[in-house]
């Protein structure tokens, strides 16, 4: 294959350096709506989750066994997901203005990281139990192990998008980042920490975890786009065969989650069982292989629609009701 000139790889007369004229705009879009978004876990209010915590009334064991698996899964996943932006997309993609959305990334997930640094250390949990997790709990560390094996290949330092099939292998290893890591395997963990929420339980950590699901929905957007880029541009890549390969990936992740979702949490909670967790994980999965233009696998319902608004924050909040400070920005972002 010759190497290609134009497009969002392998074009060799961009100099990434030069970000003006703009290509892309939807790159930069994404760059704007991350900055809209910006906030830090230490503007939230941690009190209440600490009286709550070392309550032995409030939360159940149940509910604190979940919680701690979340916080185990998250603490290891944002590292992960930073190393890969930073060794290996941005690497490939030299494209100036796709280069500024992957920096606001790789800034939003050090927010991530430090957000369970903020939750552990206000907890007072242990941080050799937490941040373990992903050896000692065999749910996540299938799930962690499953991403890292998605992207092996283009971590080596040699390798280049210089042949139809490494290009198509870059695209897997996006797949596998953006649609699997960023839009599946953060989903049960999700609607379990906002369901705690709503029933007025770790409301402070419940809030960061909708500012950081506000965060990932444009992670996965700009994934998307991304990988729909390049297969518009390259669309012999994007072959019968390859996308059957792509859709049992995406099964097999939707497998895998639901296992954690059961590990994570095996009796359910007020009002929601484990069964729950796992249709929503199904219809999150039909919602992510349409964005990259698959057919949907499961047709199932989405069992929480209240995610929907705490994805959206359509809704307006009272800062000082809260929050220790009020944010800038984050309340500008429209969706």
């Amino acid at each position: 294959m010759s190497t290609k000139k134009q497009g969002i790889i392998n074009n060799l007369s961009i100099d990434p350096n030069k970000i003006l004229p703009m290509r892309y705009l939807w790159a930069r879009q994404h760059y704007k709506d991350g900055v809209a978004n910006n906030w830090v876990p230490e503007e939230v209010s941690m009190q209440q989750d600490v009286e709550q915590w070392k309550s032995k009334t409030v939360l159940t064991d149940v509910e604190r066994r979940m919680v701690l698996w979340n916080m185990g899964f998250f603490s290891t996943a944002e590292s992960l997901t930073a190393n890969n932006i930073v060794l290996t997309v941005y690497k490939h993609v030299t494209n100036p203005e796709c280069r500024q959305y992957l920096l606001r990334q790789a800034y939003e997930e050090a927010v991530h990281t430090d957000t369970f640094i903020y939750c552990c250390d206000s907890l007072g949990l242990d941080p050799d139990e937490v941040y373990n997790m992903y050896q000692t709990i065999p749910s996540i560390k299938e799930k962690d192990a499953f991403v890292v094996s998605l992207t092996q290949s283009i971590m080596d330092p040699e390798f280049a998008t210089d042949s139809l099939k490494n290009i198509q292998r870059f695209l897997h290893d996006l797949i596998g980042f953006y649609v699997i890591m960023e839009g599946i395997f953060f989903y049960a963990g999700f609607a379990m920490m906002l369901a705690l929420k709503r029933r007025n339980k770790l409301c402070g950590i419940g809030e960061q975890f909708e500012y950081i699901m506000r965060d990932e929905s444009i992670h996965l957007a700009f994934g998307c786009d991304l990988i729909n880029t390049i297969k518009a541009e390259n669309p012999e890549v994007w072959t019968y065969e390859f996308q059957m390969e792509i859709t049992e990936l995406i099964k097999h992740a939707v497998d895998l989650e639901k296992m954690y979702a059961h590990d994570a949490c095996p009796t359910g909670i007020v009002g929601i069982n484990a069964q729950q967790f796992s249709e929503y994980v199904e219809h999150i999965a039909d919602r992510r292989l349409e964005r990259i233009d698959l057919p949907k696998v499961y047709g199932t319902k989405n069992p929480f629609p209240w995610m929907s608004q705490s994805t959206d924050l359509n809704k307006e909040k009272n800062f000082f009701e809260t929050r220790v400070t009020e944010y800038q920005t984050a309340g500008s972002l429209d969706w």
